[in-house]
């Protein structure tokens, strides 16, 4: 690690949320040097079609740590109940306290505008911290930070009030199989939930290699229409030639009540943009 060695904190509100939206720069953050904390802040215990509760908050607990260790990152399950996320005061400055102890440069989580009351208020305990963390007598127990760190929020297809706007696109194709390696881990969720909620249980291999094949592919198709939606931003960040043969992508929009996302910090905390 060096001096100028950043630290990156995503809080997903499930167990493989922080790893779907942000895999592939966590892998190019963690390859560079620089450390990333993933946060569930949910248990993830009501995602499955036959398992429920403590049996299943164990597993994802699990599946979480393994998703962790492919990274090469800490990656911390919180115990708020999957489905019963509410942002009062207490979770607020369970927040606080998280992202006090962890002094990141840089915090990514949900957009307040979700199909999911679990990511909504997530974000709305992630945007509620947000300045609070500078405030000494709040949560007094953890020293308060100098700076409130810069909040940017995590991509999504949602248009009311207003569609998702970033300003950072992240070419992950170079680390996708990473980015699978961590999602592979998250086995009761993509080759049990998900297929089962979405319906095409049916299709998913017994056999664990096809199986992760399957995955690569349909994540390759769920992340695809990303490059093209904001196409004009890929170019004018990667240039002509290579923005318009880029696919694979992650994206980024700043969120007002952190420090400012500019043009003149954006390669400082995305280091690995050209």
């Amino acid at each position: 690690m060096t001096d100028q060695s950043l630290r990156i904190l995503v809080f997903g509100a499930h167990p493989d949320d922080c790893d779907i939206k942000a895999g592939g720069s966590a892998a190019l953050y963690q390859q560079s040097g620089h450390t990333v904390k993933f946060v569930s802040v949910t248990n993830g215990e009501s995602g499955h079609q036959r398992l429920s509760g403590t049996e299943l908050a164990e597993i994802r607990r699990a599946e979480a740590a393994a998703a962790g260790k492919s990274l090469g990152i800490e990656y911390e399950v919180l115990h708020n109940r999957d489905g019963y996320l509410q942002p009062t005061i207490e979770a607020r400055f369970e927040i606080i306290r998280l992202i006090r102890n962890f002094q990141p440069d840089l915090i990514l989580t949900h957009r307040p505008n979700d199909y999911h009351p679990d990511h909504r208020y997530t974000s709305q305990l992630v945007c509620d911290a947000a300045y609070m963390v500078t405030v000494p007598p709040i949560v007094p127990d953890v020293p308060a930070l100098r700076k409130n760190p810069v909040i940017a929020y995590l991509s999504d297809h949602f248009t009311r009030p207003y569609p998702f706007s970033p300003t950072v696109v992240v070419d992950v194709e170079p680390v996708w199989d990473r980015m699978i390696d961590a999602l592979d881990c998250h086995q009761s969720q993509f080759y049990d939930w998900l297929p089962y909620n979405h319906f095409y249980e049916e299709e998913v291999p017994a056999d664990p290699a096809q199986r992760k094949a399957f995955l690569s592919k349909k994540m390759k198709d769920r992340i695809r229409p990303l490059a093209d939606r904001y196409r004009d931003l890929v170019i004018q960040t990667y240039g002509e030639k290579r923005g318009r043969e880029i696919q694979l992508i992650e994206a980024f929009e700043p969120c007002e009540y952190g420090s400012p996302l500019t043009d003149e910090n954006r390669n400082v905390l995305f280091p690995f943009l050209p």
